[in-house]
């Protein structure tokens, strides 16, 4: 079973920054499409960034421009540097390893 650990949560003013990391454990990642997912209270979970083994890169439209996704391989962890946070950002913001259970996600707050 594949572990995951995620890191980076946190409460941060409208325009802050953060930067969420998740590292997992087992012996395949470098072939594998991660991906980053949020859910907000009372909305449903959605698809916010994933990077694919080739590092095709893709992001829904409200983090166009802001965030950024990245991986390294050597280290089995996957990064979602969210830079000019807006309070709608905020939500629990979950790791997607296609061979891991769903995990218990980290908080993300903007609000001043």
């Amino acid at each position: 079973q594949v572990q995951l650990v995620e890191s980076g949560g946190g409460l941060v003013q409208p325009g802050g920054s953060l930067r969420l990391s998740c590292a997992a454990s087992g012996s395949i990642f470098s072939i594998l499409t991660m991906a980053w997912y949020r859910q907000a209270p009372g909305k449903q979970r959605e698809l916010v960034a994933s990077i694919t083994s080739s590092g095709t890169l893709n992001y829904v439209d409200s983090a166009k421009g802001r965030f950024t996704i990245s991986r390294d391989n050597a280290k089995k962890t996957v990064y979602l540097q969210m830079n000019s946070l807006k309070p709608e950002d905020t939500a629990v913001y979950y790791c997607r390893h296609p061979l891991a259970s769903w995990v218990q996600g980290t908080q993300v707050t903007v609000s001043s």
